[in-house]
């Protein structure tokens, strides 16, 4: 826009606020450019160097750093089942809430202003009550699944929370995935093909079946409960803060999974026969799980909820290759073949960026601009002279705007655009 001319600027509407709008509003000639050729843009315009970046390197070995970590709390969580006939995920989960909020919950206790866990109880604490209840029960439905369905379907039916994720990520955090990575997507899903398959030739396909619907339906219900609570975690580590995620996490997590374990798990309780070796393993499967919770939002933070679940797809590997040597499964080549596939696919999806919609950049008006509506838009450069329809206000930058009289918005005049 010229910098002459007020008579021009005099007849032209910005918006100044908006939180919504096109899509196309939002984007670069560049990602108009990407939209269009879409797959094979994005494939074709990285170089090398571009996509095999340090950032890359670090994220997939965080990412295959906790698929161990899970690996490690499904090993002690087998051996507690047969070795102990151990049958208590809430008191397991239980223990790793309790490490959350003995160390983050203590942090926000000790913090002052706005950040103390006082102001933020005061503001949000129905939401991570309800963000707390989401990650609990996901936790134990699928736990509970493996009493009533088969290993392969569970493997299978918990890929499901990677298309939930991207859903939500699409509605509440405005992300906007281009081809590629839905080809990625599509790649680690074969790649979870190929382990399923390589573990019903060996025979593997363990877990129960006396209620296969029933099974199924708890972990399609873990699965949305996972992709909802790694979203909550994705808005809160990137806009507020990670030791805010953990530690509000950790004290509603430790009341409702203390409150649940005591419900249902009362007698398992009464009876457990403590030893040193059940002690050690409930010890490895907590600090197993504390760890995770504690880097998890790390590697969301440097990605994408999407893209952290995508490359935990290879900790049902990790566990059978440890089970190579501890239980003595069988091997298959498909094992290493799905691993390497799977490895493909995260590496396709952070290859080429998403795109996430922001509300539009704010322009500095010059003085004398008039402010109308709810969301304000400059609609004059003439200077306010009061005229009694409406009250006045001025900000701290003198800029000087009048509310529309009850009369002038049902007469649709001097009506600010909301989008």
């Amino acid at each position: 826009m010229e910098d002459g001319g007020e008579d021009d600027m005099g007849d032209i509407t910005l918006s100044l606020l908006s939180s919504g709008g096109p899509d196309d509003d939002k984007m670069t000639p560049e990602e108009h450019i990407a939209e269009r050729k879409g797959l094979l843009y994005g494939l074709r315009s990285y170089k090398f160097k571009d996509v095999f970046t340090w950032q890359l390197f670090k994220a997939i070995a965080m990412g295959q750093c906790l698929s161990t970590l899970i690996c490690g709390t499904a090993v002690t969580s087998q051996y507690l089942a047969t070795d102990f006939q151990l049958n208590t995920p809430m008191l397991q989960s239980f223990l790793n809430y309790s490490l959350l909020c003995l160390t983050y919950t203590t942090i926000l206790i000790c913090r002052k202003g706005d950040g103390n866990i006082l102001q933020i109880l005061k503001s949000k604490w129905w939401k991570y009550f309800l963000l707390g209840l989401v990650d609990v029960e996901a936790n134990y439905t699928v736990v509970k699944a493996y009493q009533y369905t088969t290993l392969t379907s569970i493997q299978l039916l918990d890929c499901f929370v990677i298309p939930v994720l991207m859903v939500l990520s699409w509605f509440f955090l405005k992300t906007r995935y281009r081809p590629v990575h839905y080809v990625a997507v599509a790649v680690c899903l074969v790649g979870v093909g190929a382990m399923v398959g390589a573990d019903l030739l060996a025979g593997r396909d363990q877990g129960s079946s006396a209620n296969i619907l029933l099974g199924d339906g708890l972990v399609l219900i873990s699965a949305t409960l996972y992709a909802v609570s790694n979203v909550c975690q994705e808005y809160t580590v990137k806009n507020l803060s990670r030791v805010e995620f953990l530690g509000m996490v950790g004290l509603f997590g430790t009341l409702i999974s203390g409150i649940q374990m005591g419900i249902l798990e009362h007698n398992e309780l009464a009876n457990i026969q403590w030893n040193w070796k059940l002690g050690l393993l409930l010890a490895g499967f907590a600090l197993c799980m504390y760890i995770l919770y504690s880097f998890m939002p790390v590697l969301v933070k440097m990605t994408s909820a999407a893209a952290v679940n995508l490359s935990l797809l290879t900790a049902d590997l990790f566990s059978l290759f440890f089970g190579l040597f501890l239980f003595h499964y069988s091997f298959s080549v498909l094992y290493i073949v799905s691993l390497v596939v799977i490895l493909v696919g995260f590496v396709m999806f952070n290859a080429v960026p998403t795109l996430t919609l922001a509300p539009a950049a704010v322009p500095q008006p010059e003085d004398g601009h008039v402010y109308q509506g709810s969301d304000f838009e400059v609609t004059s450069t003439e200077p306010v002279t009061p005229q009694g329809e409406g009250e006045e206000h001025c900000d701290s930058n003198g800029l000087t705007w009048r509310e529309p009289t009850y009369n002038q918005l049902m007469s649709g005049e001097e009506r600010g655009t909301r989008l």
